[in-house]
């Protein structure tokens, strides 16, 4: 029975009305064929940084006897001396997620005998390790530098046992580089 037969119109109108639903009918099938396909979204610091800590602790189950442990603000690779908001909010995150992975994170900005360089943050330099995590106490310090390439940041971070700067453990990671994360590298972020 063809389908016109169905509509008592004019068979002009019917064939309208047919493919307006066929019309609807594919458009609906495209959207949901499109949302099958939508590429799964770019992983973001925070989620990056906690999958390294769970590497970390995965290479070396007892890095956790090394607490407590203080962070120092990752550092740009090509100036070991000079930071950004990139590098102390990967430190943060990465501290943060060490923690949750049973380290015990001393927090170092609570305490006035910490010397914090208002541009740069909590660096740890070679020569201050051994004094700074005597000062608090530290079995070991989370340690990271970063440097930024046309498409991606590439970020290593590793817990250095504070006596002998022995690494403990380490992990690598590299963040798309979009116009979110140029701003948290750009001029320092202060």
């Amino acid at each position: 029975m063809p389908l016109i037969s169905f509509f008592p119109m004019h068979s002009h109108t019917a064939r309208l009305m047919a493919v307006g639903i066929l019309t609807l009918f594919l458009s609906a099938c495209s959207v949901l064929n499109a949302n099958s396909q939508a590429p799964a979204p770019k992983p973001d610091l925070s989620e990056l940084a906690h999958q390294a800590a769970e590497r970390i602790v995965a290479g070396n189950p007892d890095i956790t006897l090394y607490s407590p442990m203080i962070a120092a603000t990752f550092v740009d690779i090509d100036n070991l001396s000079q930071s950004s908001t990139f590098g102390r909010i990967s430190s943060e995150i990465m501290a943060s997620a060490l923690a949750r992975q049973g380290m015990q994170v001393r927090e170092v900005k609570m305490r006035d005998s910490m010397f914090i360089e208002e541009s740069v943050g909590e660096l740890i330099l070679s020569r201050r390790v051994q004094r700074l995590s005597a000062q608090h106490d530290a079995r070991s310090i989370l340690m990271g530098t970063y440097a930024q390439g046309q498409d991606y940041v590439y970020v290593s971070a590793r817990v250095v046992r504070s006596g002998d700067a022995m690494v403990l453990g380490t992990a690598d990671f590299r963040l798309p580089l979009n116009n979110n994360t140029r701003s948290l590298l750009d001029a320092g972020g202060w």
